[in-house]
């Protein structure tokens, strides 16, 4: 199973809101060569760490790609681009952020490429949408589902579902 995390929390236009920026990267993803299988609810949280920013949406899909994972990470870099991602400081605003969250339980340590992503399990933003979509998905190294994982979680980290 493959586990794209998808966010934003600046518009890229010609979409007027993060919600309709991360739907438009999502119907783009076929044309990387990602096939969305499923995806969960969008999600409205806090940044993460704290910061006066604009709350971001966000989302975790389940996806189908004959990419081998570093290939993907760079088809999904390509598209943040696209979608006017500029990197610089850590933990800023993005038009769009895609993560590579999993690759069929891979395990990767590169200079470009960590597989489980390594924060994946600190952040209610990816978990809560993780759940949803792929509940019985157990982290490659600690072995927990996302629920467990939730449930370990410090306080914070607010987050609304929005609906469908």
């Amino acid at each position: 199973m493959i586990l794209i995390g998808i966010g934003s929390n600046l518009a890229h236009p010609p979409a007027r809101s993060p919600q309709e920026t991360v739907e438009a990267a999502l119907a783009a993803l076929p044309a990387t060569g990602v096939r969305v299988v499923a995806r969960s609810s969008w999600y409205v949280s806090e940044p993460v760490p704290a910061s006066n920013q604009p709350w971001f949406v966000n989302g975790v899909a389940i996806a189908g790609a004959d990419l081998a994972p570093a290939a993907l990470l760079a088809a999904l870099l390509r598209l943040e681009a696209a979608f006017g991602r500029t990197r610089g400081e850590r933990n800023a605003s993005r038009t769009l952020d895609l993560d590579l969250l999993d690759y069929d339980s891979r395990r990767c340590v590169s200079p470009t490429l960590v597989l489980p992503h390594p924060r994946l399990q600190e952040r209610r933003f990816v978990l809560e949408p993780l759940r949803e979509v792929a509940p019985a998905w157990r982290h490659p190294l600690s072995g927990l589902t996302a629920g467990e994982m939730i449930d370990r979680l410090p306080p914070g980290q607010r987050i609304q579902r929005l609906e469908r």
